[in-house]
């Protein structure tokens, strides 16, 4: 079974030595980063909470006119605590209780922006297309207990929260939405964005529960940085990453919770190559393990029902302009993954590359609006000499 690879890093690691991995590891990875040195308090940690911790550097030239820029971004993945019959008050306390030891952690390595997994308070379950008891996790984006909770640990730890959760906006009849929650190192909410395409595919029933985002592509700016979060599905899409990049942002995470069987072929791809074509860092984010559910399901595939969606297989990392990465977390288990980047590196990699100078958005404006038109007919040049 693919779920008991720890990591293909993992095997490469095992399989290979001296010049033939160093090899291998620039081709896959860019080149080979220097590791962190982080604090023996935060490994030991680490340890006690059974979780993954690593660390990662990325480097810029040292420029005379620009100081450097230097940012400490994190990602979590995780598995969910209790079992998804429990209580629902019971299984989000216990996620807060888990994470909260994580940004602890997080804080301890100077980390100044952290991102969660999508739907990071419960278990992914959309598969189920049941209202009840997984509506019940939903909560306001401004004002509810999960964003209260990461207020104060975003004051406490000076740093920048994204919080992706099921979102009920009470304002406008009760609605619910796939969210992403900034908010700010001084504890105060920044803005939301939300999930602009929704995945209708195999288990992934999510517009059961919410449609495609309302609010564009908003960038945010922080002390850290201008933050974009592209959730999940959206990472399919190159325009919605392009869009970001658009609005000017330097770092674009993509919490997410996918399984093995569906994309993990497409998800060592997806985030680097944007973080590539729009000259900024990506963090690919994915939860871990396998969540059961009480009720038997089906895919409408002609399998079996069954209760669970599949392995969810992390392999967080994070993308840099230069196409390099960081290797990813573990497949099996909860992991913090800390990378040092100097946002330098943005305009350096535009200026060698000229991506953006060459993007020519006129040529691609004109064709999308044609192609958004009701009769659009496909620029297709025929062979009539047969």
């Amino acid at each position: 079974m693919g779920d008991v690879i720890k990591s293909v890093e993992d095997v490469l690691n095992n399989r290979l030595e001296g010049n033939e991995l160093s090899e291998v590891k620039r081709i896959l990875y860019g080149k080979d980063l220097e590791k962190l040195d982080l604090p023996t308090e935060a490994r030991a940690e680490a340890e006690k909470g059974s979780f993954e911790l690593a660390g990662y550097r990325f480097t810029a030239l040292t420029e005379s006119t620009r100081p450097p820029r230097v940012v400490r971004a994190a990602v979590i993945q995780n598995q969910i605590v209790l079992p998804t019959t429990a209580p629902v008050a019971d299984q989000r306390q216990a996620i807060w209780n888990r994470v909260a030891e994580m940004i602890a952690t997080a804080a301890r390595c100077r980390v100044n922006v952290i991102c969660l997994q999508e739907a990071w308070t419960m278990p992914f379950a959309f598969c189920t297309r049941e209202k009840q008891p997984w509506c019940e996790f939903a909560e306001s984006a401004e004002d509810g207990p999960t964003t209260h909770f990461l207020q104060d640990l975003a004051a406490k730890h000076n740093m920048v929260i994204i919080s992706p959760i099921l979102e009920r906006d009470e304002a406008h009849g009760d609605v619910l939405w796939n969210t992403a929650v900034i908010i700010s190192n001084h504890g105060h909410v920044i803005g939301k964005s939300r999930k602009n395409h929704i995945p209708r595919v195999g288990d992934f029933n999510e517009s059961t529960y919410y449609m495609e985002s309302n609010l564009g592509h908003p960038v945010f700016q922080t002390e850290f940085g201008k933050i974009g979060v592209n959730i999940c599905y959206g990472r399919h899409m190159p325009q919605n990453w392009m869009a970001y990049g658009l609005n000017g942002a330097e770092l674009v995470f993509n919490p997410s919770a996918t399984v093995g069987t569906l994309s993990e072929p497409m998800w060592g791809i997806e985030a680097r190559n944007a973080a590539i074509a729009n000259s900024y860092f990506t963090f690919a984010i994915n939860r871990v393990g396998t969540e059961t559910f009480p009720n038997e399901f089906t895919s409408a595939d002609g399998r079996p029902a069954h209760r669970d969606f599949g392995h969810f297989y992390g392999s967080s990392y994070v993308a840099a302009p230069d196409a390099s990465r960081t290797p990813g977390l573990s497949r099996l288990s909860d992991g913090l993954l800390v990378a040092e980047l100097d946002l330098n590196l943005c305009r350096q990699v535009r200026d060698r590359w000229g991506l953006r100078m060459n993007q020519r958005l006129e040529l691609y404006a004109d064709t999308l609006a044609r192609a958004a038109n009701p009769d659009f007919q496909p620029q297709v040049v025929y062979d009539y000499s047969g």
